[in-house]
């Protein structure tokens, strides 16, 4: 065989060897995308996303986008043609398998944390709207989750009320961490509870839960690389009751980063006028009970899925405003925010065009 003929022929074979390999050989990395962006003010499937009913509610217009990312599911595995693809890709972005998914995370552990926060950041972002209009509501501590197989299984439920740790009376979340780590790993710790099912009972009633118990649970110690922490297995929240119904209809979405959007526009539902002015703002940013807006995943992804879809403006929290301003789309305003008043101060300027006065994102933040 000629020379060159060989040549050719163990380089093509040699290229045909490195594209089996680059299709076949899985890499640790996972694949971010634009996902879809969705007018809060608006309908979604075929109704509207908010739901207010047994208080007055206004007309809207506008947009008020609320954002999300496409993430590859945990058990999708990449390979070396996709990642090099990918990394090309300026719709994509390819990050470490371990930065979305830790170690040991399950497909179903990742969809039932993604449920509960976006259940989470739906209530925050009710208090925090109805805070901004001065209208009460009754807030208590609940048992959020509860570990499989820790000391607290079967002791205590999703839903409980929890009165008080050791006599002691719990008024927020970290209260609960704070009495049960007083004591040594072994000791007993004394819960005192509203079982879900009761409080369901007077909620529904429109009463107040008066029926507690107290539950013993001996604790274990944390698994913790450092000092052992006495624990019991459970995870602690916020509920509340709400003086009028307020329902999010938003079918396949998780995690928190929707509550800013959401929370406003519920303000825009129940406020007379515009607060967009007509504008199309989209956004995005988690949101707690008192509105403080906080930092979210793939702003970047999020920018590009606003922008392609119309965005004017995006509400950016103010610790995402530096990667957000890298790579800014064309066109679209990047305005910092870190509270409910400052997303509701910059879009008052947005619809009464004074644009030159929105705090914008820069590369330093």
């Amino acid at each position: 065989m000629p020379r060159r003929t060989a040549t050719m022929l163990a380089s093509t074979l040699m290229l045909i060897a490195l594209l089996c390999a680059g299709v076949l050989i899985p890499v640790p990395y996972a694949e971010m995308s634009p996902g879809p962006t969705v007018n809060t003010l608006g309908n979604h499937q075929g109704e509207p996303v908010l739901q207010i009913s047994g208080r007055k509610t206004y007309p809207t217009d506008g947009h008020l986008n609320m954002t999300t990312v496409r993430v590859t599911s945990v058990d999708f595995r990449m390979n070396l043609v996709e990642a090099v693809y990918g990394w090309l890709s300026r719709d994509s972005k390819v990050v470490p398998h371990d930065t979305l998914y830790p170690k040991g995370t399950t497909e179903e552990q990742s969809s039932q944390q993604n449920a509960e926060e976006f259940s989470q950041s739906q209530e925050s972002a009710k208090v925090a709207a109805l805070k901004q209009l001065d209208v009460p509501v009754k807030s208590w501590v609940i048992v959020s989750t509860v570990v499989k197989d820790s000391p607290a299984e079967g002791r205590l439920h999703a839903g409980d009320v929890i009165k008080a740790v050791d006599g002691h009376a719990v008024k927020q979340p970290s209260d609960v961490a704070t009495f049960v780590t007083k004591h040594k790993a072994g000791q007993k710790v004394v819960f005192t509870v509203v079982p879900a099912k009761d409080q369901a009972a007077a909620e529904k009633a429109h009463k107040t839960a008066t029926t507690t118990q107290d539950v013993a649970i001996t604790t274990a110690a944390s698994d913790d690389s450092g000092p052992k922490r006495a624990i019991v297995g459970i995870s602690a929240g916020t509920d509340h009751t709400f003086p009028f119904s307020i329902d999010i209809k938003l079918a396949d979405v998780g995690g928190p980063s929707a509550g800013l959007m959401f929370a406003l526009g519920i303000y825009d539902k129940l406020t007379p006028g515009s607060l967009t002015g007509g504008k199309f703002v989209a956004g995005t940013g988690t949101i707690d009970d008192n509105g403080t807006v906080g930092p979210i995943g793939g702003v970047d992804m999020k920018t590009v899925g606003a922008h392609d879809k119309g965005a004017q403006y995006f509400l950016t929290p103010a610790d995402n405003c530096a990667e957000a301003a890298a790579d800014k789309p064309s066109g679209l305003t990047l305005v910092k925010v870190k509270t409910i008043k400052d997303a509701l101060g910059a879009l008052k300027d947005i619809r009464g065009g004074n644009t030159a006065a929105l705090p914008k994102c820069t590369a330093k933040g």
